[in-house]
């Protein structure tokens, strides 16, 4: 069984539901995950090395615009050496990186983030037209994660105009409408000696639990452990 620690939490998203939802998702594949909110102490329980995959899907930032002045208690995070220096350990043990939805947002006063993930959130330029239906169309179809699925839609957030990475190539693209133009939504990526996968979607347990969504983040799991490829053309 390969340990999974999911750091979660944050505003406008049922992250307590959803974390849970994605939990069940990647157990059935073999994941078995420890969800928390604390950011700083689930950092701190990589230095077991016990986890082959860290998730983050939570919108944990410093909060400093006014805006953002009655949830900073409860939810702003500023990242530490000792938090950093966990996640560049991580990677340089040859682990996983699962990076879902609001990951692009979080942790933006660490700029090595946004080089991790392979795109960060520029406040005033980036943006996702309400909630609700989205098409999802795969781009690179003989990449193991993506290879032979359909494109589907559903209701989703559409993340656009996001601070890329130069050399992205994505695998899957989401456009909200035909007014709108379609934006990378997901990429596999080698970063120093681990692997890392963003997923751009996620925003609550429908998004995780359709059905093809559903199999895109299982086959993400288990690309960022290095499993084998038939173990991901069986999921």
């Amino acid at each position: 069984m390969a340990r999974n620690l999911i750091l979660t939490g944050g505003l406008y998203h049922p992250f307590d539901a959803a974390s849970e939802t994605l939990k069940d998702a990647l157990g059935e594949v073999g994941f078995e995950s420890d969800i928390t909110t604390d950011i700083h102490t689930g950092l701190s329980w990589l230095d077991d090395g016990n986890y082959d995959l860290l998730t983050v899907y939570a919108l944990r930032f410093p909060m400093l615009a006014e805006r953002f002045v009655n949830d900073r208690a409860l939810w702003a995070v500023t990242m530490g050496e000792a938090d950093t220096r966990r996640i560049e350990a991580h990677l340089k043990k040859g682990r996983g990186i699962l990076a879902m939805h609001t990951a692009g947002i979080s942790f933006d006063d660490w700029p090595r983030w946004r080089e991790i993930v392979g795109a960060g959130w520029i406040w005033g330029t980036s943006y996702h037209p309400p909630h609700g239906p989205v098409s999802v169309k795969m781009t690179a179809s003989q990449h193991p994660i993506t290879h032979g699925l359909p494109a589907f839609n559903f209701d989703e957030e559409a993340y656009s105009k996001m601070d890329l990475v130069p050399g992205i190539e994505a695998l899957a693209s989401v456009q909200a409408s035909v007014q709108d133009s379609a934006s990378p939504c997901l990429w596999a990526r080698d970063v120093g000696q681990g692997r890392v996968v963003y997923d751009a979607l996620g925003h609550d347990s429908a998004s995780i639990d359709q059905p093809t969504h559903k199999r895109i983040l299982q086959r993400a799991a288990l690309w960022a452990t290095r499993s084998s490829d038939a173990e991901l053309a069986a999921c």
